[in-house]
């Protein structure tokens, strides 16, 4: 038996859910695009008089939510599925769009280079547990106009996994649909196998911006997965309530929704979120706070319960180093969000309230993601009954280390983590060197880059997809890329 966890009961779903398309319907939701709310007006959708703001009707949600599609997959660069967004199914993914990197040791972190992408891209790449790639940090050494479009072109030039991704304007997406397009060779073909889910986020409170409203159609009409990210502050923006944010949530994606589904009947979304309780004590926005994962795993549940995929950025930490605070809320949201079944699970890799990304937790956090699969597959009964044959052997030896029951059953009833959590006992750990959490991880992370191997994009793909990133930089006045090859 899968073991599960659960927040809302139905009945409370369905009065949230009620109440947000209450408020869609009375209060609307303000989007700064003429012609996407011409195009809503259009199917049925009414405007407050001399504002920007949109009334959804019920059936123009009805409408939407029945197009859109209970399962999202991922394909990576050799149109191998590798992300099933769909019922119970988890996949984890590192945390994304950081500005700063924490090195091995350091107590200050730095602003990132094209060299800490390149070193994060070759280190997902080879971690078993890590389903998904992100455009996780953000170079420093490139111009700010093509930082989201060279995010994606290191991650497939480096990379092979589906990437999460975004795009901060509406001109870059198209160069990012064509580095795409480079890969699969053709746009249809791109529709048919994603290698891309974009981030696209409302502003709290019921707000679309141009730039983001228009990446949603854009997505749409390319056939790109879209995971909405709602970000409610709980007490700020949002009701101080759980039930109140979580109303305003739904509200807020349902209309992202159907914003995708105007626009192309049928587009993949999947049902996604960055809420958090805003602490006035500090004026931040924590993460890592039991009430932000409960909230994720409660908008999850509001997301099943409308048949969609869903995501969270849940898993990681607002700790500033690799301590015992980033174990602990990491931890706990990355087996919480295990047990609620939240498909995407950003997160991993993130500290510092989402601003800054570590290697070596990345590291860490592959291993917690790895025990997290483990407790997925419960605990089913493998040849114990009848047990007294196994008793009998067990009184007769002393032992069962060599029994045919072990060494059966093993390696698929315990999960045995990697060298980056200590289980020696204390004499072995200090003959090994008394390394600590932070030295095992570096060296891991050191490991991993020595034997990495680049993918199999073809070298006429890889010039393809380097002339078209240096073309968008010259537009900025870059005549060159940075030098990658150091």
């Amino acid at each position: 038996m899968r073991p599960t966890i659960k927040f809302l009961s139905d009945s409370l779903i369905k009065r949230i859910i009620d109440e947000a398309r209450t408020i869609l319907g009375t209060v609307g939701v303000t989007i700064h695009n003429p012609a996407l709310v011409t195009m809503l007006l259009e199917q049925g959708a009414k405007t407050v008089s001399g504002e920007n703001r949109v009334i959804l009707t019920g059936d123009l949600i009805d409408r939407a939510l029945a197009l859109a599609p209970t399962r999202v997959s991922l394909f990576d660069i050799y149109g191998q599925e590798r992300g099933d967004l769909s019922g119970f199914n988890v996949s984890y993914t590192p945390g994304s769009a950081a500005l700063f990197i924490l090195d091995h040791g350091a107590r200050v972190s730095r602003t990132p280079s094209s060299a800490d992408y390149v070193r994060y891209a070759k280190l997902v790449n080879q971690l078993a547990h890590i389903s998904l790639q992100s455009t996780a940090i953000i170079p420093a050494d490139v111009h700010e106009k093509i930082s989201d479009s060279y995010r994606l072109y290191l991650s497939l030039l480096f990379g092979e996994k589906p990437v999460v991704t975004g795009t901060f304007t509406i001109d870059s997406f198209y160069l990012m649909k064509d580095l795409q397009v480079a890969i699969r060779g053709d746009e249809i073909s791109l529709r048919q196998k994603p290698l891309t889910m974009f981030s696209c986020c409302p502003t709290s409170p019921l707000k679309w911006s141009d730039v983001t409203s228009q990446n949603v159609v854009d997505c749409a009409r390319f056939g790109i997965p879209v995971e909405f990210i709602a970000m409610p502050l709980s007490g700020f923006v949002a009701p101080v309530t759980l039930v109140g944010t979580l109303i305003q949530h739904t509200a807020e994606t349902i209309s992202g929704i159907v914003i995708s589904q105007t626009a192309c009947p049928g587009a993949p979304v999947v049902y996604g979120g960055s809420p958090a309780p805003f602490d006035i004590r500090y004026e931040t926005t924590p993460m890592g706070a039991i009430e932000t994962q409960m909230i994720d795993c409660a908008y999850n549940e509001i997301g099943k319960y409308l048949g969609l995929p869903t995501q969270a950025y849940i898993g990681l930490s607002d700790a500033k180093l690799l301590d015992a605070q980033a174990g602990l809320e990491t931890g706990i949201g990355a087996t919480l969000a295990a047990l609620a079944g939240i498909n995407s699970i950003s997160g991993p890799g993130m500290l510092d309230f989402e601003s800054c990304f570590s290697l070596e937790k990345l590291v860490l956090d592959n291993e917690i993601c790895g025990l997290t699969f483990r407790m997925l597959q419960g605990i089913e009964p493998k040849d114990d009954f009848p047990s007294e044959p196994i008793f009998r052997e067990l009184l007769r030896e002393g032992h069962l280390l060599i029994a045919d029951h072990t060494r059966k059953y093993l390696k698929s009833e315990h999960y045995f983590p990697g060298l980056v959590i200590d289980r020696a006992n204390r004499s072995r750990w200090a003959e090994e060197g008394s390394r600590t959490l932070g030295e095992r991880a570096r060296a891991i992370v050191e490991e991993f880059m020595a034997r990495y191997q680049p993918n199999g994009l073809s070298r006429e793909v890889r010039t393809e997809l380097t002339a078209l990133m240096t073309a968008e930089a010259r537009k900025f006045g870059m005549n060159k890329l940075p030098d990658l090859s150091k």
